[in-house]
């Protein structure tokens, strides 16, 4: 039989989506699972994003440019970024296959095999994923989860810096702890990435969902590091159109934004039908994004509050996105999420929760922790939380 690559056999699994197959095979029995492990929010995408889908009139779905649609493009440009105090130029901007090509594309373009990008840890899984598949080492500076995951003094990341070092990777506000950089934290980030020449690339799809008073400072406006910075974004999360798989990649470096449009033509497109939702879309009122942001910091509120009162259970409060990492009192969260959809029922219901030890570079890290997202109306988000309750007392491997 022939054999597959080293490659594929080592490619590391989403710890995110691995569960999958037990939580499927669990509501074929009749199990209904509560999804506190995925970023998909149960909130309806904007009607005019759906009407621009329903009432598209296309005759056939045809390739668009691989840069995007103009019409999308433009509609960005002017109707999103300068509202937000983004200046940027159509040909500044491509549309990538949602936020994750453009992560990956960052990487690609940025790095060579065997260069380092730093990291905070934990950090969003595919992070990791996208650097194995391009031969690049994520440098990973530790962040504490009883301080809030809190972003660490500026020497840290000088300390991280190696003459292999390419590139700044963050994510703001973060995937999986909810942090939120500041704008004296970006401005920082912004001197380190000048003094050693690096690439910032920054992660902004959550940029809505910021939960303090200080608005949300984007890398693209550190003053003096035009040719430095990479944005990177989607409408999955804005607009609750997960599905849309439709993102950007944002720069001012003109051979950053060349390499890019290469990159894009060997994928063709991105896809024409998302691109439509996120057209329609840019029409969203704020009172939209008013209401889905109250409606967090309502879920983020019981969820902190709830899970902290259960015995064992630790964890601070995230000041964006939607998510928090949990310490619970168990041997290893992978081995409890699987045993939670296989084995443990609470009236025929169970939860189910990602697993956060991949979200962690150092080894050994991260084994007791646990992303849960507060993607779930609050009356769900009971019954999830009680059932995590009585699985964690019922436990057989349960530390405490």
């Amino acid at each position: 039989m022939a054999n597959i690559s080293t490659k594929a056999v080592q490619m590391p699994a989403s710890a995110i989506r691995k569960l999958v197959p037990l939580a499927d095979a669990a509501k074929k029995q009749g199990v209904k699972v509560y999804h506190l492990n995925i970023g998909q929010p149960d909130i309806k995408s904007p009607d005019c994003a759906l009407d621009a889908i329903r009432n598209n009139g296309l005759k056939h779905v045809s390739y668009s440019n691989s840069a995007g649609l103009i019409e999308l493009r433009e509609g960005l440009v002017n109707k999103y970024y300068k509202k937000i105090g983004i200046d940027i130029e159509v040909p500044e901007l491509l549309v990538t296959v949602a936020g994750s090509e453009g992560v990956n594309l960052s990487l690609e373009i940025t790095c060579n095999p065997g260069d380092e990008v730093i990291v905070l840890e934990p950090f969003y899984t595919n992070y990791n994923t996208f650097a194995f598949m391009n031969g690049i080492t994520l440098k990973a500076i530790p962040t504490d989860i009883r301080k809030g995951f809190q972003v660490p003094p500026i020497e840290e990341f000088e300390k991280a810096i190696t003459d292999r070092t390419r590139a700044i990777l963050v994510c703001n506000p973060g995937n999986p702890c909810g942090t939120l950089y500041s704008k004296e934290n970006m401005l920082a980030l912004g001197e380190v990435a000048r003094k050693h020449d690096l690439f910032l690339i920054s992660d902004e799809v959550y940029r809505e969902f910021c939960y303090t008073d200080e608005p949300h400072f984007s890398a693209m406006n550190i003053p003096d590091l035009d040719q430095n910075v990479i944005l990177v974004d989607s409408v999955s999360k804005r607009y609750n159109l997960c599905g849309a798989r439709v993102g950007c990649l944002v720069s001012h470096n003109k051979e950053f934004m060349a390499a890019a449009l290469k990159f894009a033509q060997a994928r063709l497109c991105p896809p024409v039908i998302g691109q439509i939702a996120a057209i329609g879309a840019l029409d969203t009122p704020q009172e939209y994004f008013d209401a889905v942001r109250e409606e967090y910091i309502r879920r983020r509120d019981f969820m902190i509050t709830r899970l902290n009162q259960i015995e064992g259970v630790f964890t601070p409060m995230p000041n964006g996105a939607f998510y928090t990492i949990a310490e619970l009192p168990v041997d290893n969260t992978e081995s409890f999420a699987k045993w939670m959809l296989e084995e443990f029922r609470v009236n025929n219901e169970t939860t189910m929760i990602t697993p956060a030890a991949s979200f962690y570079k150092t080894p050994g890290k991260g084994l007791n922790h646990a992303r849960i997202s507060y993607v779930l109306e609050v009356p769900e988000m009971v019954k999830a939380l009680d059932i995590l309750e009585a699985g964690l007392k019922a436990y057989p491997g349960r530390t405490i």
